[in-house]
C-alpha cells in the first residue's frame, strides 16, 4: 500500500513538473520577438527569391544566423526597392538587411547598424561595345539604372548639372542588363554584385570602368528610435563577423 501511495505521489510530482516546464516553454515562445526583414528580391547573390519561391542570398542567411543567435524569429519580405524605406516607416517591415548603402539622406529617415560590406559602382556596356566611361556617359546615350538606388540619384543629379544622357529606370538590375544586351540601352550603371553574377552566367556584357561615385558602404536599417532591434542586429553582426559562419557564407555565395 505504501509503495502504491509513493508511486502515485511520484507520478503526480512528475506530472506537476511537466506542467510547469510546459508553461515555461509556452511563455518563452510567447515572449520571443518576431521581425520582418524587407529585401530586394532581384539582387543576387545578396538577396533574391529562389526557384522554389523562398527568399535566399547572403543577406538572408546572415540574418537567419543572427536571429538564431539573438533569440528572435525572422521572416524575409520581398519589397520593391524604391518603396522599401516607406514600407519600413509604415511598419510593414521591421528592418532592411538587403544591401542598403548608408547615405546622409537615408540617415535622416532610418537608423543604421555598423557596416558589413563595401560595393563599387561601375559603368557596363555590351561585350562588343566601343564605348568607354566618358563617351558612354555623354552624347545623349541611353543609360540604365535600378530605380531608387544611389547610382540612379547620382546620374539624375549629373543630368541636372548638364550631363547629356537619357536615363532609363528599372525595377531590378537584371532587367537593366537584359535591355542592355537587347540593344535598348547603350550602357548601364550599377554596383558590382549583379555585374559579377551576370558575368558568371556568361552574359555578353563588360565593365568599362568605375562610375566615379564613392564606394558604397552597406548596413542594416531600422526605424528611427528602435534601439532594441538596432542593438540586437549590431551585436548579431559583431558575433557573425567573428565566427566561422561569416567566411562560410562568403565562400558559399562567392562574393569575395
Amino acid at each position: 500500500m505504501r509503495r502504491r501511495r509513493l508511486r502515485r505521489r511520484m507520478i503526480a510530482s512528475i506530472l506537476s513538473m511537466a506542467v510547469v516546464v510546459g508553461w515555461i516553454f509556452v511563455c518563452e515562445a510567447q515572449q520571443k520577438k518576431a521581425y520582418i526583414n524587407g529585401i530586394d528580391p532581384g539582387y543576387p547573390p545578396f538577396a533574391y527569391v529562389d526557384k522554389k519561391g523562398a527568399p535566399s542570398g547572403f543577406d538572408v542567411e546572415c540574418v537567419n544566423w543572427i536571429a538564431q543567435q539573438m533569440g528572435f524569429e525572422v521572416k524575409h519580405q520581398p519589397t520593391a526597392w524604391d518603396g522599401i524605406i516607406p514600407a519600413l516607416k509604415a511598419k510593414k517591415i521591421d528592418f532592411i538587411a538587403s544591401g542598403m548603402t548608408i547615405t546622409k539622406e537615408r540617415s535622416a529617415q532610418v537608423d543604421f547598424t555598423q557596416s558589413y560590406w563595401v560595393v563599387r559602382v561601375y559603368v557596363i556596356a555590351r561585350e562588343d561595345s566601343k564605348l568607354d566611361v566618358n563617351t558612354a556617359m555623354s552624347a545623349g546615350h541611353s543609360i540604365g539604372a535600378q530605380r531608387g538606388t544611389n547610382e540612379n540619384r547620382w546620374v539624375e543629379e549629373k543630368v541636372k548639372q548638364g550631363m547629356k544622357v537619357n536615363l532609363k529606370l528599372y525595377d531590378t538590375p537584371f532587367l537593366v542588363i537584359e535591355d542592355l544586351i537587347n540593344g535598348r540601352l547603350d550602357a548601364a550603371v550599377m554596383g558590382d554584385p549583379p555585374i559579377k553574377e551576370a558575368l558568371k552566367s556568361k552574359r555578353p556584357i563588360k565593365m568599362i570602368g568605375p562610375l566615379g561615385m564613392d564606394d558604397q558602404v552597406w548596413a542594416y536599417a531600422v526605424r528611427k528610435g528602435d534601439k532594441e532591434l538596432l542593438d540586437a542586429l549590431n551585436e548579431g553582426l559583431t558575433r557573425l563577423k567573428k565566427s566561422e559562419k561569416w567566411n562560410e557564407l562568403i565562400v558559399k555565395f562567392d562574393i569575395k
